[in-house]
Parts: structure tokens; C-alpha cells; sequence
């Protein structure tokens, strides 16, 4: 299994599993056309993809998403309650409809039912053959059900939102603030240490923190954040960028 961020952050989100036959794309924040040229970076093409996965409706997450649709055969596995939602984007024949475990082909794929101020969002555990990757991003906490099935994964892309120091003491209105910090919100580079803390084992390889803000974070508190919980001494830890792929991760 193959893993690369194409896009992370407030901008737009994008990223692609590939695993042998059956390869993935994880939500469509960015153009159609960024998108394609990444691929071709990357010897692929849309040919090579077997469908989209989505994460929630918000702009960062489908806005290339109804352009996609249009010029690609790919169609969008999601949950049914999901659709009203993105309807706009994506025509209900282009949908298939799933249940929080799930099959496309051989790789086995488990929702995470994420908390974010969105009217369904979800993240993704994604297994192939004894292999797995967790997806998790945009969610103000993580549910003890969905923690445990979490536990000792080989790569965790996992948001790390905000500084909360810098957030309290930056530009962000009061209001926009307390949604950061709210249930709803994002998870904070402390927060997403000690869950990462409670979660990893001995499979973990990689540990990719996304969703960065660009105002209320920065690389290096992040990874400050981790190097206290001690994180870096179980994984590899990577940043990943808004505008540059991720580094190919591969278990």
C-alpha cells in the first residue's frame, strides 16, 4: 500500500491511496486539472483509480469534485446520508451508497464517524491483505469506539490542526476561535499527540499530520507537539503541505 498527500490544508485537501490494482482518491479540494497534472507526476492517470472516497462537504473537500465527475467514469463511495449534502457535485448515479464497512475489491475500507461542523462527515480506515492506513481529518474530537479501532495501524494521516496558544493569541475573530476549539471543530497539535500516543504499536511506520492552519500553526510546533509525546521516537513524522505532495509512504 502506497500513500501521497496532494493537497492539505484550509485551501484544499486531496490525496491518493494506491494499493496494486485498486487505487483511491480521498476527497477532491483542489482543481481537476492540479489534480491530473499530479497524477501524471506520478506515471497515472484517472484510468488507475477505482473510485473517490469523501470526507465531508466542505468547499476544501469537493470543490473540484462536480468537475471530476463530469470528465472521469470514477464513481463516489459514500454514505447515503452524505448525499443531500454534496448533491450539488455529484449526480446520485454516480453514488454508491455504503455502510460503515465496506469492500471495493480487495481492499477493505471502515468509517470513522468524525465530529465536524458539517452535516455528515467521516474519515476512513482503509486495510488491505494485513496492511492499513487511517485517514482522519477535520474533527473537533476523536470517539473512544472509533479510537479503538485505530489502534497499531501502519500509517496514520491524522489532521493537526492548530497551536492553541497561537490560535487564542491570533487574528481569528472570538467565534471563529471557539468553532476551532468546539467539539465540531479541529484537533489541536496536542490533542492529536495523545491520541496518537494511545493509538500506535508496533506496525506503525508513518505518522503524516495534515490540515495545518496556515495562521494558527506551523511545522515546527507541530512537531514539537510530537517530540513531547514522544511520537517521533515510534514513527516517522511528516508534515503535510498545502501546496507540494507528500512524500510517497508505502507499507
Amino acid at each position: 500500500m502506497k500513500v501521497r498527500t496532494i493537497s492539505s490544508g484550509s485551501k484544499g485537501n486531496c490525496a491518493i491511496i494506491l494499493c496494486n490494482e485498486t487505487n483511491l482518491i480521498i476527497d477532491m479540494g483542489i482543481s481537476y486539472l492540479a489534480l491530473k497534472q499530479s497524477l501524471e507526476e506520478n506515471s497515472l492517470s484517472f484510468d488507475n483509480f477505482s473510485g473517490v472516497l469523501i470526507t465531508h462537504n466542505h468547499k476544501d473537500h469537493i470543490t473540484g469534485l462536480s468537475s471530476l465527475i463530469k470528465k472521469t467514469d470514477l464513481n463516489v463511495f459514500i454514505p447515503r446520508e452524505m448525499y443531500d449534502s454534496i448533491k450539488n457535485s455529484v449526480p446520485e448515479d454516480r453514488c454508491v451508497f455504503v455502510d460503515d464497512e465496506f469492500s471495493i475489491f480487495d481492499v477493505k475500507i471502515e468509517l470513522i464517524h468524525t465530529s465536524h461542523d458539517a452535516p455528515y462527515s467521516v474519515g476512513f480506515i482503509i486495510n488491505q491483505d494485513d496492511k492499513s492506513i487511517v485517514y482522519v481529518t477535520d474533527t473537533g474530537y476523536i470517539n473512544r469506539k472509533y479510537l479503538n479501532k485505530m489502534v497499531n495501524k501502519d500509517i496514520y494521516i491524522i489532521e493537526s490542526n492548530h497551536d492553541e496558544v497561537m490560535l487564542m493569541d491570533g487574528p481569528y475573530p472570538r467565534f471563529l476561535k471557539e468553532r476551532v476549539i468546539s467539539d465540531t471543530g479541529h484537533l489541536s497539535n496536542k490533542t492529536t499527540a495523545k491520541y496518537l500516543k494511545k493509538i500506535m504499536g508496533d506496525k506503525t511506520k508513518y505518522v503524516l499530520l495534515a490540515h495545518l492552519s496556515e495562521k494558527n500553526n506551523t511545522p515546527e510546533k507541530a512537531l514539537e507537539a510530537m517530540i513531547n509525546e514522544e511520537i517521533d521516537k515510534q514513527a516517522k513524522v511528516l508534515i503535510a503541505s498545502q501546496y507540494e505532495m507528500s512524500e510517497m509512504l508505502e507499507v
